[in-house]
């Protein structure tokens, strides 16, 4: 279980994440949701260690360290891999720093999204890199998958096609924590959706709970965010002219 109490991060004088509690636990898939800027790829980076923070972030009840670290595993459109390395190449630097890579999992990964095994990362697409990185991560072994806007430069066949696969793939005990804009086309994936909204958490349900209600993700968010639909309205009515 990762457990964050009263966690923030401020950059200068603009506070990115403001006061988060939440606890994730093993076997979730959790969505993360909230407009740019909002503070969800800071959030992910504090719970990776690779950002100073206020509060306390915790797995099962210990800080992160590089004595655990290797449980969490990360996948982001900025890249971590290396850019000169083949992935065959990262393949093999995986199995030996990481005890509990799937080189199966890697191989069927590759092969569905049919990228090159020789060659260098960096002469990939955008969307192949972004591929590349989600391969990794989840090959990696970890318990906990933390994706930050895996799927730019993927269309859209390539990214349901991808949900389907993945949920074919987890074991019990795996966790994917997806920070994503993509609200309405994950919303049959994800099993809980964290809203966050100028760094604080406005928002936090199990799709179980909205499917009972009948509200969909979409107006969970707009709830939530305190939508104003009259805004739209009004500015169209301006630009027109009409009274």
């Amino acid at each position: 279980m990762i457990e964050l109490k009263n966690v923030s991060k401020n950059y200068g004088k603009r506070q990115a994440v403001r006061d988060v509690s939440l606890t994730i636990g093993q076997g979730e898939i959790v969505g993360l949701f909230g407009e740019n800027g909002a503070g969800k790829s800071t959030l992910i980076k504090c719970i990776l260690g690779l950002l100073k923070y206020e509060g306390t972030i915790t797995l099962d009840g210990e800080p992160i360290s590089r004595k655990n670290i290797d449980r969490l595993s990360f996948a982001t459109s900025e890249h971590s891999f290396f850019p000169a390395l083949s992935p065959d190449g990262h393949a093999d630097f995986y199995a030996e720093h990481f005890p509990r890579f799937d080189r199966k999992r890697f191989d069927v990964l590759m092969d569905f999204f049919e990228l090159p095994r020789k060659g260098a990362p960096s002469k990939l697409s955008t969307g192949q890199k972004n591929q590349f990185e989600v391969v990794l991560a989840l090959s990696q072994g970890a318990d906990y998958i933390l994706m930050d806007e895996p799927f730019s430069g993927n269309d859209v066949f390539n990214r349901e096609d991808f949900y389907k696969v993945l949920l074919g793939i987890m074991e019990p005990n795996e966790t994917v924590i997806l920070s994503t804009h993509l609200i309405e086309e994950v919303e049959g994936f994800i099993g809980r959706a964290l809203l966050i909204h100028k760094g604080r958490l406005v928002g936090d349900v199990q799709m179980s709970e909205l499917e009972e209600t009948g509200e969909g993700l979409i107006e969970f968010v707009k709830r939530n965010y305190g939508y104003r639909a009259e805004r739209i309205r009004k500015a169209i009515s301006e630009l027109s002219g009409d009274e």
